[in-house]
């Protein structure tokens, strides 16, 4: 059996599956998304003491915690029993490409370790990905009004002309992003 959840899900299962969630959240009023549940954080914590953005009942949120603490457990649940230890197949322009840019582990691991590692966090190149991309993230997704995956899911499945641009958004930002702002950072 688990070596069967381990292969990828075909999309005529998964697709019905993310319908069904999608239709029972229509069904009782809410809607998915993770960057809300900032919002929702910062509640809990008493930012709504500085800032009345943060003021809301965040009682009334508490499934989608419960959503994103259930996201978490299954990332980790599934590296940890569903994700073979291998390398993966990548062409030999890319890892030249990417040894370029200083990632020599690239293809040994899902996170190259030049990348995602606390000596990679320290560094300079390090910070202007976290904290830069924190921050653009984090205005990104309060400037859309949602995340990635509010809007490209839930917001297109209910015809929201709103989260159709923000979805063309999202990738024309994401091909800015990879063929012009990542290599001048990973040259760093």
């Amino acid at each position: 059996m688990l070596e069967l959840l381990r292969q990828p899900w075909p999309w005529y299962v998964v697709g019905p599956m993310i319908a069904f969630v999608m239709l029972s959240l229509n069904y009782f009023g809410k809607s998915f998304g993770i960057s809300s549940n900032l919002r929702t954080f910062c509640a809990i914590g008493g930012a709504g003491k500085i800032n009345d953005f943060f003021k809301m009942d965040w009682k009334k949120q508490q499934w989608n915690l419960l959503f994103v603490v259930g996201t978490v457990l299954g990332g980790y649940f599934t590296d940890l029993l569903l994700v073979e230890k291998h390398d993966i197949a990548l062409s030999s322009k890319l890892t030249h490409e990417l040894e370029g840019y200083g990632i020599i582990t690239a293809g040994k691991s899902l996170l190259p370790h030049s990348l995602f590692s606390w000596e990679a966090l320290w560094s300079i190149r390090g910070m202007i990905m976290l904290i830069g991309g924190g921050i653009l993230v984090g205005f990104g997704t309060r400037y859309a009004g949602g995340c990635t995956s509010g809007h490209a899911i839930t917001g297109l499945s209910d015809l929201q002309l709103p989260s159709l641009y923000a979805v063309i958004g999202f990738f024309i930002g994401g091909l800015i992003m990879t063929y012009f702002l990542l290599p001048t950072i990973l040259n760093l």
